[in-house]
C-alpha cells in the first residue's frame, strides 16, 4: 500500500472520530439521539427533568434547556424529510416562561405532533403535554395541576398578586385551548386543598387525566407512534 493511501485512511479515521464525538456530545448535551439518522421521517424529542429557563440549575439536576429545544424544533419545521414529531415527557415542571415558550412553539409546528407522558408531566409539564396535536399518557404516569409558584424575592403588594394572576391566566388559557378540559374543572383541580401535602392542587394518574379531558388517550410507545403515523398519513 502506498504512503498516500495510508495518509488518506488516517484522515478518514480522524473524520469518523470527529463525527462520533459530535454524536456523543449531542446525546450528552441535548439528549438528542436523532444524530444517528438525521433523515428519519419521525423525530423523537425528550422533555425530561426540570425545565431550565434563564437561570442555570445545578449540575446534579436533570434538565431540559429551552435554548436547546427551540433550535431543534425550528430545524425540524424546516426539514422537508421530517414528517412528524413524538414528544416523550417525564418532567417535574420548572421555569414557567421557558416551558410556555416551548409549548407554544410545539403548538405552532406545521408537522403532526404527538406527546406521550411517562412517569410524570407536572406543573408546566401539563401545557407541554397538551401542546401536541394528540396526547397519550401511560397507565401509571401522573400529572399534577397546581397554581403558579415563584421562588426568590416577592414583594407583598397588590401588583404581585395581579402579576401571579396574569401568569396563571396565560397557562390556563393555553391548557383550555389545547385540551378538552373545561375551565371550571381546571380551576377546581388547581385550588383543591386535600390532595397534595403542604400544597394546593390535584394529582391525576393515567386514565384520570383522560377522563377529565386533559389528555386524549391512555397508551404507550406503540399507540403514540401508531397515532403519529396516522396523522402523517392524513397530512399527506
Amino acid at each position: 500500500m502506498s504512503e498516500n493511501s495510508n495518509e488518506d485512511e488516517k484522515e478518514k479515521d480522524k473524520d469518523n472520530d470527529k463525527e462520533e464525538d459530535k454524536k456523543i456530545e449531542g446525546i450528552k448535551e441535548l439528549g438528542n439521539t436523532n444524530n444517528d439518522q438525521p433523515d428519519k421521517s419521525i423525530q423523537v424529542l425528550n422533555i425530561i427533568g426540570q425545565i431550565e429557563g434563564h437561570a442555570i440549575l445545578s449540575p446534579q439536576t436533570k434538565t431540559t434547556k429551552y435554548e436547546h429545544m427551540i433550535p431543534q424544533l425550528i430545524d425540524m419545521e424546516q426539514n422537508p424529510k421530517v414528517k412528524g414529531v413524538l414528544f416523550v415527557l417525564n418532567t417535574v415542571g420548572g421555569d414557567v416562561e421557558a416551558g410556555l415558550a416551548i409549548a407554544e412553539l410545539i403548538r405552532s409546528l406545521s408537522k403532526p405532533t404527538v406527546s406521550l407522558v411517562i412517569g410524570g408531566g407536572h406543573s408546566i409539564g401539563v401545557p407541554l403535554a397538551t401542546a401536541s396535536n394528540y396526547s397519550f399518557i401511560s397507565p401509571s404516569a401522573t400529572m399534577i395541576i397546581h397554581p403558579i409558584r415563584m421562588n426568590g424575592l416577592i414583594i407583598g403588594v397588590a401588583q404581585t398578586f395581579n402579576y401571579f394572576n396574569k401568569m396563571q391566566e396565560r397557562i390556563n388559557e393555553f391548557i383550555l385551548r389545547t385540551s378538552k378540559i373545561d375551565e371550571d374543572t381546571l380551576k377546581k383541580m388547581m385550588l383543591k386543598t386535600d390532595e397534595l401535602l403542604n400544597d394546593m392542587g390535584t394529582i391525576l394518574i393515567g386514565k384520570e387525566a383522560v377522563d377529565c379531558g386533559l389528555i386524549d388517550e391512555v397508551g404507550g410507545v406503540k399507540e403514540a407512534l401508531g397515532k403519529l403515523k396516522e396523522l402523517i398519513g392524513e397530512e399527506l
